[in-house]
């Protein structure tokens, strides 16, 4: 069964994926949001996998360079939130809950996939909106060296990185992922994002592996608008 999947086109491979994650964010919009489910709360792990597992179904090549980002991602995600944890120098006094799984030392496991994931689906949104300015012929672009392409990817997509930070934080304490310390979000937080987010985007850009993967695009833009809805909700209870 699961080989027959791999074996579909590509074509096919991106609607099933784009369905199931449009399942799963929508129903799980209306049970935490509306319902405020904690069963479908505490199944947060389960939707970090299957991301990751449909990133993987959608990915065109799984290649050498894929996977290197892959584990340099999943390492450097876990690794700062372990230093961040255990003295609060990089992000703050902060921390987790039991809604994310089993952890090693305060962090949870699945933090790493959760940064592994949202740095694929932003390197390949900026990857694809770079290649779309530079095959529509964009003057602007034209003009700059490949490396200067390359450090615009990872400045804005680290900044983008930001903004998908500051969607998620509230949401988060509210559904007891992660605790703040007096319950304020340091601006420091958000630096460190930006630091952290731009290193993994340039191992990203400078990894030689198939990069066009719409689906990805379209799982930043339904996470974004799921967590930005919950947001709101919230915000009015």
């Amino acid at each position: 069964m699961i080989i027959q999947l791999f074996q579909q086109p590509m074509a096919q491979r991106q609607r099933i994926a784009l369905y199931v994650a449009l399942a799963f964010h929508i129903s799980g919009f209306i049970a935490i949001g509306l319902l405020e489910s904690q069963l479908f709360i505490n199944l947060t792990p389960l939707n970090l996998l299957v991301c990751l597992a449909l990133i993987l179904y959608t990915q065109p090549r799984l290649q050498w360079g894929f996977v290197v980002f892959a584990i340099c991602a999943l390492v450097i995600g876990f690794g700062t939130e372990h230093i961040g944890i255990n003295t609060g120098a990089l992000f703050g006094q902060y921390a987790y809950g039991e809604v994310l799984g089993p952890k090693w030392q305060g962090v949870p496991y699945m933090i790493g996939v959760q940064w592994l994931v949202t740095m694929y689906c932003i390197g390949v949104a900026m990857q694809m909106l770079l290649h779309r300015f530079l095959q529509n012929g964009l003057s602007s672009f034209h003009r700059y060296p490949r490396w200067m392409q390359g450090l615009s990817l990872v400045i804005d997509g680290a900044l983008l990185a930001v903004i998908f930070d500051w969607a998620i934080e509230p949401v988060a304490m509210h559904l007891h992922y992660w605790y703040w310390q007096n319950d304020v979000i340091p601006m420091f937080n958000y630096l460190t994002w930006y630091g952290v987010s731009a290193v993994i985007l340039c191992i990203f850009h400078l990894l030689p592996f198939h990069k066009h993967n719409l689906f990805a695009v379209h799982l930043l833009l339904i996470q974004f608008m799921f967590f930005l809805l919950l947001r709101t909700v919230f915000a009015f209870q």
